[in-house]
């Protein structure tokens, strides 16, 4: 069992967990992601390493609740316990002394990105941390970003904070004045990814993403999280989840992406019609 030594609600819908789990956090690097389960009738749930304390032997994860199981996940308190915490798994991610690179983090894309922005900074690199939300309700981290990068530039889509506009508005401004740019980092919601990959491309300036396709086992067996990449069948959870983003078929991940939407919207509902049932008929509703 996995205790939940801190809970944190970043923002609404959106929680921080850090949890203990010394033998995951003693092999963590940034890049990486875990599979944790609630309890044996669980669903099994990637989510990526957020940060890590070697010393106090935990590892933090944010996630945001969206469907059924997540919601459920949103439920759970301080002090509380998770049945599975598997990790770390997949690929960590390439870091060397580029020169200067430029890390984008859109929405929860923040928490996977901050540790690459500082395994990168920590590697003697320039870091320019671009991070961006829906509004600035939504915005995260900005202080931990800040600490990571050697500069930070911020944006909302609505404007409510700092400037009004999408990351890749700020992307283009970085390669344009920056023109020695070596490498962007980019993670955030498939439509973001996808935005700066056909940005990067226009200005030759290689580009990684990390893929959140669907996934069951993370070891490689299930080939649920096959994703295309440079015309080849790839594994996100054994092969990634970082790729370079010019080569991923994102057309063919956007529809794999939804392929279970109508049993995914199914499970919502009754776990919502659960909880707003509470006729106190010891049935169950509402706990």
């Amino acid at each position: 069992m996995y205790r939940i030594v801190r809970k944190e609600v970043l923002a609404p819908t959106l929680n921080l967990f850090e949890i203990e789990a010394p033998l995951v956090a003693k092999k963590a690097l940034a890049g990486q992601f875990v599979i944790l389960r609630m309890d044996e009738d669980g669903e099994r749930i990637p989510l990526t390493i957020a940060d890590f304390d070697r010393a106090m032997g935990t590892i933090t994860c944010v996630f945001q609740e969206v469907g059924k199981t997540t919601k459920e996940l949103g439920a759970l308190a301080e002090g509380d316990f998770l049945q599975d915490f598997v990790g770390p798994l997949g690929l960590p991610s390439h870091v060397e002394n580029y020169g200067r690179v430029v890390c984008v983090g859109g929405g929860v894309g923040v928490a996977p990105v901050f540790p690459i922005a500082r395994a990168l900074k920590e590697a003697g690199n320039e870091v320019i941390g671009i991070m961006g939300a829906r509004t600035k309700e939504l915005l995260f981290w900005e202080e931990k970003m800040r600490s990571a990068c050697s500069e930070l530039r911020v944006t909302t889509d609505d404007g409510s904070y700092v400037r009004k506009g999408f990351v890749t508005d700020l992307l283009r401004e970085v390669i344009e004045e920056k023109k020695d740019t070596s490498l962007c980092v980019a993670i955030g919601p498939l439509p973001m990814m996808r935005a700066v990959c056909g940005l990067t491309r226009e200005y030759g300036l290689k580009t990684i993403v990390s893929l959140n396709s669907i996934m069951v086992d993370g070891t490689g067996m299930c080939g649920c999280c096959r994703v295309t990449v440079g015309g080849e069948t790839k594994f996100a959870c054994v092969d990634g989840p970082e790729f370079d983003g010019h080569l991923v078929d994102f057309e063919e991940m956007a529809r794999r992406a939804v392929i279970y939407k109508p049993q995914e919207q199914l499970a919502h509902a009754r776990y919502m019609e659960k909880g707003s049932h509470n006729c106190g008929c010891g049935c169950g509703g509402g706990k």
